[in-house]
């Protein structure tokens, strides 16, 4: 036991200060590496990082010939409509089989014949009252010759009174006479109208009378529309006037502006071609535009037809411009100015006269030139003089040179 106790003893009692050495030299051994480490290490060279200006999508300017069309709507309506109503009264023995909701007519087609008995009847009595006129009328031009020679002979060249000259009767039978020519007339027209023809070519847009039906004077029996033209009208602002043709209203004696108008009928797109013919008589009131009338001939003699109440596009054809230079509408920018890059790739603002808008296309009148590259792409913020890249730079070195 007591020589463990004396083995173990240098351990415990080895002095402090020896680690504590140990611990100093350590941590001055790291401070020097890391100092050395430190100084031995290159520096990095700052250098500035260059701002290039913004990338912008250009187009150049062209020219070229351009026609103005000018687009519509509207729907259809036919050029000509009557309400089909008798003039006489009586019972209807003959009805068209054509006579019903979409029927076609063809103009003096029989549609309607009311019965005519009573009608012959008057236009025989008629006759009658004529024949006995006329007997009545020669009987007082006799007796009032026969008067007057009875006159000359007894008083010789002396004036006839017109009360000798039977002059008052004759005059009366005259009358008579004109009067029953007359009635003979009216019931020969009365007859007339027991027949109640087509007044055109045309489609029967509605119905209300049928066989053995009692007709009044006046009562309406079909409407029907005219199929030899349809007319649409189309508003139109007054801008748009500038490049059309519109007989009536704008200058000149030429035929109104060609029209081509379209539609979906019978699941299917078609085409007709029409003409401007005139404009409506007032502004609307509301939205200020000119209702121009435009006119397609025959919309009938193609399958599938124009119908009234279709609703149509219209593009009516204006003028034609040589050399008219059109730029992209997103190149335009507020209050008619667009950007233009310079040969220094710097951008410019610039105002144009802006003809007319359509589409994604606006024709410009003046402020440009064939060859001119226009920015079209958006920027936030824009100063005249910026510099911009465009497709056709490169950048070396923070400069920018044309490739």
């Amino acid at each position: 036991m007591s020589d463990e106790r004396h083995a173990d003893t240098p351990l415990r009692t080895r002095p402090w200060w020896i680690h504590l050495f140990w611990v100093v030299v350590l941590v001055g051994a790291g401070v020097m590496g890391l100092v050395t480490m430190t100084q031995s290490k290159p520096e990095i060279e700052r250098k500035p990082t260059p701002v290039l200006p913004p990338l912008v999508q250009t187009v150049e300017v062209d020219a070229g010939t351009q026609t103005i069309s000018i687009a519509g709507e509207g729907t259809v309506r036919p050029t000509r409509e009557i309400r089909l109503t008798a003039q006489v009264g009586g019972k209807a023995v003959f009805v068209s089989d054509n006579l019903v909701n979409g029927g076609a007519v063809q103009k003096d087609e029989l549609l309607v014949r009311i019965d005519p008995t009573d009608y012959h009847l008057a236009v025989t009595a008629a006759t009658a009252r004529v024949e006995d006129s006329l007997s009545r009328l020669i009987l007082a031009e006799a007796e009032s010759e026969a008067a007057i020679a009875e006159w000359k002979t007894l008083n010789g060249d002396d004036e006839v009174p017109d009360l000798v000259a039977k002059t008052p009767q004759l005059a009366a039978a005259k009358a008579v006479h004109k009067a029953a020519r007359a009635d003979l007339e009216q019931a020969g027209i009365h007859l007339s109208r027991t027949r109640i023809l087509a007044p055109f070519d045309g489609r029967v847009a509605g119905e209300a009378v049928d066989i053995g039906q009692q007709i009044s004077p006046g009562q309406i029996l079909a409407d029907i529309f005219c199929v030899a033209s349809a007319q649409i009208v189309i508003p139109l602002a007054d801008d748009d006037l500038l490049w059309i043709r519109v007989p009536g209203l704008t200058p000149g004696n030429r035929k109104g502006s060609e029209v081509t108008v379209s539609a979906k009928v019978a699941g299917r797109k078609t085409n007709w071609q029409g003409r401007v013919v005139r404009a409506e008589g007032k502004l609307d009131p509301l939205t200020r535009l000119v209702n121009v009338v435009v006119q397609v001939d025959r919309p009938y003699s193609r399958r599938p037809p124009l119908v009234p109440g279709a609703f149509v596009f219209a593009r009516i054809k204006g003028k034609t411009l040589e050399d008219a230079v059109t730029v992209p509408r997103s190149a335009i920018r507020p209050n008619h100015t667009i950007w233009q890059i310079d040969e220094h790739h710097r951008l410019r603002l610039r105002q144009v006269d802006i003809l007319r808008m359509y589409g994604d296309v606006a024709l410009i009148g003046g402020g440009l030139k064939i060859g001119d590259r226009l920015v079209i792409s958006p920027l936030k913020a824009v100063t005249d003089g910026m510099r911009v890249r465009t497709g056709d730079t490169a950048t070396v070195s923070g400069t920018e040179v044309e490739s």
